[in-house]
């Protein structure tokens, strides 16, 4: 069993789960069978040739059962998708695991997406938590669900869901503050506006979300430098990366009714890690009047585990101190805590060059929901949304190559040489953990995704 400090555990069965004792036995009695026979045949699949997996993990892994994020994967040589949960490193086939403990969600956790899971809300999805907690850490359960984990290395992960509509914000004061300074270095104050008083968001494309191991390919498009006379048509020259945090929406609203701060845990399953790759000259030339546009409809990462919020209560703190008022849907003064202590780390390939807090966010996801369904949108399952870069107040805690290099002014010093933006073959992976219980961490998993070149006429 595995020994480290855990969530605690719920120990009573999931409502409908043993309806009557015969039934249940029967049902383990014909999965142990099956699972069994898995385990003797070793004639094709890889995993059978890896140790039996991960009831004994090490103390502090960040991967125990105190997290249990949701992935969806595949097994070598099976066009099969399932729901699959990480232990370790190692992930769960939950839906069988389900199927062979009698639950009453084997059908959501059998699926070939997390859609049917989110849509379920948030009764449904404490219930699965706590089943799941209880198959990986009673001992009664380990015959049954052990044969059921497949190692990491043996699996293809898959976008987890299907992205429904995809919204970017703009919530790091220190970003947008160093933005404005780039950018606009003679104005009075580098923020806009409108800045403090709601947070700045604009609409993506969902269908160029792309699971994290994707390769990106270098987007080409219109740049006009200062002194050029005219635009030209090319790739990117100073193409960027923005770590970010994404919200993965689980149950819709109703178009016309907005979703209060209050209600944000009802609508929003959890989140995940997110790279939302930026061409800044093509983005330089086109943002003004209405914003960016080909800079970064392109590609957008996302890592492959969605982390649950009930697995980051201990992660909750309060964001930073308002310096305006705020409109009541926006007012969170009298709400519980809706900032999360997130660690970010940023990597060139292999090499960090960032540690960005998320705990210095402006706006907190609760706030960007509300302001994103305030005029009566509404919201579907499987919406993202976006942080919006993330940057500290410190130069190493910059969440792009915009920052960190100032616009290419001061390149970076690398171990494969310098770097002002991305070039073909560079490898970029965000990392992050946040704070669990017992001093334990929560392990965010990571995106990672490479540069290849432009696509040639040729």
């Amino acid at each position: 069993m595995w020994r480290g400090s855990a969530h605690p555990r719920d120990t009573r069965p999931e409502s409908g789960e043993h309806d009557t004792a015969s039934a249940a036995d029967r049902t383990k009695e014909r999965a142990q069978e099956r699972t069994t026979e898995r385990v003797n045949d070793t004639s094709d699949t890889k995993e059978r040739q890896y140790p039996m997996p991960p009831f004994d993990l090490p103390e502090g892994d960040p991967f125990g059962p105190h997290n249990l994020p949701y992935g969806v994967f595949s097994l070598p040589g099976s066009a099969r998708r399932t729901v699959g949960v990480r232990l370790g490193d190692h992930v769960l086939d939950a839906g069988a695991a389900a199927r062979a403990l009698g639950s009453p969600h084997a059908e959501l956790l059998a699926a070939p997406t997390l859609g049917p899971l989110l849509a379920a809300g948030r009764t449904t999805w404490s219930q699965v938590r706590r089943a799941l907690t209880e198959w990986v850490t009673d001992p009664a359960h380990r015959p049954t669900v052990e044969p059921l984990f497949h190692p990491l290395s043996a699996v293809t992960l898959h976008l987890p869901f299907e992205v429904a509509d995809y919204v970017d914000f703009y919530s790091s004061e220190h970003h947008a503050r160093n933005a404005g300074a780039i950018f606009r270095p003679d104005a009075g104050d580098v923020l806009l506006p409108n800045w403090k008083h709601l947070p700045i968001g604009y609409h993506g494309r969902a269908g160029t979300v792309v699971v994290s191991g994707t390769d990106v390919v270098r987007p080409s498009g219109q740049r006009k430098a200062p002194a050029d006379p005219a635009p030209v048509f090319g790739p990117s020259v100073r193409l960027d990366i923005e770590a970010e945090v994404g919200f993965v929406v689980g149950v819709p609203s109703q178009q016309g009714n907005p979703v209060a701060l209050a209600d944000f845990r009802e609508h929003v399953f959890g989140l995940c890690l997110l790279n939302d790759w930026s061409a800044r000259d093509l983005q330089a030339w086109e943002y003004v009047p209405l914003g960016p546009f080909l800079a970064k409809s392109f590609a957008t990462s996302v890592s492959a585990w969605i982390t649950p919020l009930e697995a980051l209560d201990n992660a909750r703190v309060t964001p930073p101190e308002r310096t305006h008022p705020l409109l009541p849907y926006l007012d969170d003064s009298a709400t519980e805590p809706a900032g999360y202590d997130l660690r970010i780390s940023v990597a060139l390939n292999g090499h960090v060059v960032s540690d960005p807090p998320f705990s210095t966010m402006y706006w907190t996801a609760a706030q960007q929901l509300a302001h994103l369904t305030v005029n009566g949108a509404s919201l579907r399952t499987g919406d993202l949304y976006g942080s919006g870069t993330v940057s500290g107040p410190n130069p190493h805690e910059r969440g792009s190559l915009l920052e960190l290099t100032w616009n290419g002014r001061d390149p970076l010093e690398l171990p494969d040489g310098k770097r002002t933006f991305l070039e073909d073959g560079d490898v970029v992976t965000l990392s992050a953990w946040a704070p669990g219980p017992d001093g334990t961490r929560v392990g965010l998993g990571e995106v990672s995704g490479q540069v290849i070149a432009a696509r040639s006429d040729d």
